[in-house]
């Protein structure tokens, strides 16, 4: 009897396109990520170069370059390893449908924690992590579905909020000493207003 034919659904350009598009996403966030972890490490294996200060530092001209640097400068390997899994997942669920949502989300989720832990921080005290940027995409997540009101981002908003809000909520309050609560905050504000924006340029081209 003859073997029967597998056949795979969909055309192959088709699933050329999406295996482009899945390589794409992966290398993408991977050397994202991947480039926090190689600062941690030069930080660790060169520690005279001190770049913990090029964090936020409140209310000083030059504290202003850790909203550029600050997501890519962390205290421990506990401190990089508890913000990894959140940029993964988190960082992913942005990375779709556009690759450019990734990034609005990024620059929103930057600007907000870093002006916020700017404005808003104790003085003389120095605001490194990508928790920020953590924030901000669950934000950007949750408002997106919101301000789409289609069903799939609807899904993800649930998802995140099922998943992370706890956690999200005692992490925007000034509850442990050492918590950059103010860029949290900052983060989730971006994030939203990020989404904002950009559902409303899409809405204005179609």
């Amino acid at each position: 009897m003859p073997q029967p034919t597998i056949r795979l659904g969909g055309t192959p350009a088709a699933r050329h396109t999406l295996a482009a598009r899945l390589k794409a996403r992966v290398a993408l966030l991977a050397l994202f990520v991947g480039s926090m972890w190689a600062v941690f490490f030069l930080s660790v294996a060169l520690p005279f170069l001190n770049l913990t200060r090029h964090g936020v530092v409140p209310r000083t001209l030059g504290g202003l370059q850790g909203i550029l640097f600050a997501p890519w400068l962390h205290a421990s390997l506990g401190h990089i390893s508890a913000n990894t899994g959140g940029l993964l997942v988190l960082g992913w669920l942005c990375l779709w449908p556009r690759i450019s949502n990734f990034w609005e989300a990024t620059a929103g989720a930057m600007l907000g924690a870093g002006l916020c832990a700017w404005l808003f921080g104790a003085p003389d005290s120095i605001h490194i992590g990508a928790s920020g940027l953590v924030f901000g995409y669950a934000g950007y997540l949750v408002a997106r579905g919101y301000y789409t009101r289609k069903l799939v981002p609807i899904l993800i908003a649930l998802f995140v909020v099922s998943s992370f809000g706890l956690s999200m909520l005692f992490g925007v309050l000034p509850l442990y000493p050492g918590l950059s609560w103010q860029s949290h905050i900052g983060g989730v504000l971006g994030g939203v207003l990020a989404a904002r924006i950009g559902s409303s340029s899409r809405s204005r081209g179609r």
